[in-house]
């Protein structure tokens, strides 16, 4: 199902979106103070093209500098990101097939106003930063065996070898 909506999504939305990222992606790379936004931007443009399936989540490592350069990144680029994804989500709102793909749209807005201290992951891997804040695959002590059986026969620190199942 995935699979299909993308394509769908593919055709009606996620080629002009995407193109929209990459030219502003190409404007911040022009300068290198702003190599950081463009690469953002870059990262944001895959995730327009093919988005069921993935998710944004928050960085743990994200910090003060991430901050700072989303103010600017919204000034200069981010709020017309998000209006372009305000324009094509109200033609695809009007049919019933477009209706996810609307909505998914919508749900793009945040990550294209604010995109630095971001990460676009696989929806299954996504749990592991719901649950405990932080990458999958750096698991503590007392999160070893979610992360085991997220994960299965991956070693992770302070951990023996995992019995295969």
């Amino acid at each position: 199902m995935r699979t299909l909506l993308n394509i769908i999504w593919l055709v009606f939305a996620g080629f002009w979106l995407a193109l929209g990222y990459v030219f502003a992606g190409i404007v911040c790379c022009v300068l290198i103070v702003t190599i950081p936004f463009g690469i953002a931007s870059f990262r944001i443009a895959g995730y327009a093209l093919w988005p069921f399936g993935r998710t944004v989540v928050d960085k743990p490592t994200a910090g003060a500098w991430s901050t700072i350069g989303n103010v600017i990144w919204f000034v200069v680029a981010g709020i017309w990101l998000a209006i372009g994804h305000v324009l094509t989500s109200i033609p695809l709102f009007l049919s019933i097939i477009g209706i996810p793909l609307g909505i998914a749209n919508l749900k793009m807005i945040p990550v294209s106003l604010l995109p630095l201290g971001k990460d676009i992951v696989p929806v299954d891997a996504a749990r592991g930063y719901a649950a405990y804040g932080q990458y999958p695959g750096q698991a503590y002590p007392a999160q070893q065996g979610y992360a085991t059986q997220q994960y299965p026969g991956q070693q992770y620190p302070g951990q023996g070898p995992v019995p295969p199942k």
